[in-house]
């Protein structure tokens, strides 16, 4: 995990804490559950696009979330013409 130093204090990359950047994913969840044939919706690109490609991978490699399908997620920057290289590609 990357951290970013802001104004002297080491700060998660995607926001305060893992948690806060989980909850702006909130409105990608119906296109995330297992077996969903939803696209996301305009709220989810964007938050997919607010919080960035290093995000999105951070929380893609995460602990597992409940209801969360990875590679439905993994998806979501394509989707939602984000244009973000794939998690794989970044070390």
């Amino acid at each position: 995990m990357v951290l970013v130093e802001s104004g002297g204090v080491m700060a998660h990359p995607c926001g305060r804490t893992f948690l806060s950047a989980l909850i702006q994913l909130v409105p990608c969840r119906p296109s995330v559950a297992p077996f969903s044939t939803l696209s996301p919706n305009i709220l989810c690109c964007a938050a997919i696009k607010t919080l960035g490609q290093p995000c999105l991978c951070v929380l893609a490699r995460g602990p597992p979330i409940s209801g969360v399908d990875r590679a439905l997620a993994l998806q979501l920057p394509g989707k939602c013409s984000a244009n973000f290289p794939p998690c794989e590609m970044l070390k």
